[in-house]
């Protein structure tokens, strides 16, 4: 079999060229930025030599090198969180409706961050609530800064075994969370789970009470069958190329928009396009393009 026999670097005692340098082997060239590193790339799509999907990854990886932990972090203010002195009946509806796995522990304030709580250490609890003690299920907290770039998150998420982290601000205040997840889609592009719409044909999903998932490419026509609103589709055929239009940029997961009494909140997207929202009515009826920064009824963690 051909794993007994050796490679020629083996032979000649040398290390195994790496990926990089075969393809630039490959290539015939050195590529003197980004720009031109890419454009090699497509070319070795363009001859077989990478699919579509190894292509999207390695443009991920090279997004993921530049990018910071501020570039897609769950606003503060969007954080779902547990106050360390809430009883489990208190807070076991939040658990329940937002079906994330992780929550922040906070104190007096959502600056102090005591430590993360996992939904799966609260089941032995579910039948004696009363021997519920927040402090005895408690997990450490990793806390990074702003700028951490994300390949250096993604190291240090996995030398320690975290999968989440606790943005802080240059004053040490928390400015927000970011999962291991986010980063991965940053490189492997959206990874759906069971809270996700898995039919393709399904365009709006109830979520919760008066709450819906809605992708990004429905049509503005039937948004307004099923909602029963007037949003214009003079200009944009998709409810996502409305919401991005309201913006004038490229939102940030967590961030918000309100038209019509509806508040349609960033769920999933990237530095390309939206792809999945969150409506929701909007606690006042009046239209604004503001940023959901400070805004603490929408908890996407």
């Amino acid at each position: 079999m051909n794993e007994d026999r050796p490679s020629s670097a083996a032979v000649e005692g040398r290390q195994p060229r790496t990926w990089l340098e075969r393809l630039g082997q490959v290539l015939h060239g050195e590529p003197r930025d980004r720009e031109e590193l890419f454009e090699l790339l497509q070319d070795a799509h363009q001859r077989n030599l990478l699919d579509s999907d190894a292509l999207r990854m390695i443009d991920g990886v090279m997004s993921v090198s530049e990018m910071q932990a501020r570039d897609i972090m769950i606003p503060r203010s969007q954080m779902a969180v547990v106050a360390w002195d809430a009883p489990l009946e208190e807070f076991l509806p939040t658990i329940i409706e937002t079906a994330h796995s992780r929550f922040p522990v906070i104190g007096e304030t959502r600056d102090e961050v005591l430590g993360i709580l996992l939904a799966k250490d609260l089941l032995p609890f579910v039948a004696s609530a009363e021997s519920f003690n927040i402090r005895e299920v408690l997990r450490p907290a990793l806390f990074i800064p702003e700028s951490k770039r994300l390949d250096a998150l993604l190291k240090e998420f996995r030398s320690s075994r975290n999968h989440m982290a606790i943005v802080v601000d240059e004053y040490g205040g928390v400015a927000g969370l970011v999962t291991i997840e986010d980063v991965l889609e940053q490189i492997v592009g959206e990874i759906e789970d069971e809270h996700d719409i898995e039919d393709e044909e399904t365009e709006i999903l109830s979520v919760g009470e008066n709450r819906h998932a809605v992708r990004a490419l429905t049509d503005i026509e039937d948004f307004n069958a099923y909602f029963r609103t007037s949003l214009s589709d003079e200009e944009f055929d998709t409810v996502g190329g409305l919401v991005l239009s309201r913006f004038g940029r490229m939102p940030k997961r967590g961030e918000s928009v309100v038209m019509e009494g509806y508040r349609f909140t960033v769920v999933r997207a990237d530095n390309r396009r939206i792809h999945l929202l969150e409506v929701a009515p909007a606690s006042e009826a009046v239209e604004q393009t503001a940023d959901a920064a400070d805004r603490e009824d929408l908890p996407m963690a």
